[in-house]
């Protein structure tokens, strides 16, 4: 079908050669050659408010903790909120001519986000698909971020354009898919993993965000939303569970303060441990 009117669902289009099909006859975008990943990670989720850019960040605190090379790609352009998790609050830079330079964290991981962008950090971006899109891959593709063993990017929620995007053109080793123990999560959890196998990504796994409360005294995990069954949909869609992320006291609290990297969250330990290659 014309490009235009393509749903990218590639099971019910008939056109064999069609450009979007499983990603195919779209050329994939290449860095600079400043620049180098052994790598490219993407976070998605089927929808928002999961907390995918929380994850995001303590899987990149995770690796740099363990001497990895890390960056951050923050493709949430219109809902960016890697920068405050860190304490980043100033402009990027650049030399003016080929390179926009990261942000450096205090444990030396590297970030980008559209944020870093504004005069002020609350204006909005108030922009069409074309444009948003057109900025994430200058962001893979101008950011000076030199070599790194991992570059994650938090993707903007569903599968939508962007995400689309990112999965078209950028040389993704897998995804994560982020979900959060509520009604209907099966099917929008298998809508991203639809949309990954139709694009020809590997899903790496499925992280369970806020799953219980657990008691700051004695310990007791009071799952609020209900009992998780997050490993039987991991299982009847074909991908690995990687984990479940509690909700604790304090933890929130710190993220807004920009103390991210200061966080201890041992479940990451076993997540990061699941997808990472080795060095």
């Amino acid at each position: 079908m014309a490009e235009e009117n393509c749903t990218h669902n590639c099971d019910t289009c008939g056109v064999e050669n069609c450009g979007s099909r499983n990603g195919g006859g779209i050329e994939k975008i290449t860095t600079n050659p400043q620049s180098s990943f052994k790598h490219v990670i993407g976070i998605i989720s089927g929808k928002g408010g999961v907390g995918k850019s929380f994850v995001t960040s303590m899987v990149a605190v995770k690796l740099a903790r363990e001497g990895y090379k890390v960056g951050i790609l923050d493709g949430d352009i219109t809902g960016p909120s890697i920068p405050k998790a860190f304490n980043i609050h100033e402009q990027a830079t650049g030399d003016g001519v080929n390179f926009i330079f990261p942000a450096i964290t205090k444990t030396g991981i590297k970030v980008i986000s559209s944020n870093m962008l504004l005069q002020n950090e609350t204006d909005p971006i108030i922009w069409r698909g074309s444009l948003i899109s057109s900025l994430l891959k200058q962001f893979y593709t101008d950011v000076l971020w030199e070599e790194l063993e991992y570059l994650l990017i938090d993707m903007p929620p569903g599968t939508g354009d962007v995400t689309l995007t990112a999965f078209q053109s950028i040389p993704l080793d897998g995804v994560i898919i982020v979900t959060s123990p509520q009604d209907l999560v099966s099917v929008i959890v298998q809508k991203a993993v639809n949309m990954a196998k139709q694009m020809d990504i590997k899903v790496l796994g499925l992280v369970e965000n806020m799953s219980y409360v657990e008691c700051p005294d004695c310990k007791t995990k009071i799952e609020i939303y209900g009992e998780s069954h997050a490993e039987e949909i991991a299982k009847e869609a074909g991908i690995d569970f990687l984990g479940r992320i509690p909700i604790r006291v304090g933890t929130s609290k710190m993220i807004d303060e920009g103390k991210i990297e200061d966080l201890e969250i041992k479940e990451f330990d076993e997540i990061v441990n699941k997808i990472k290659w080795g060095k």
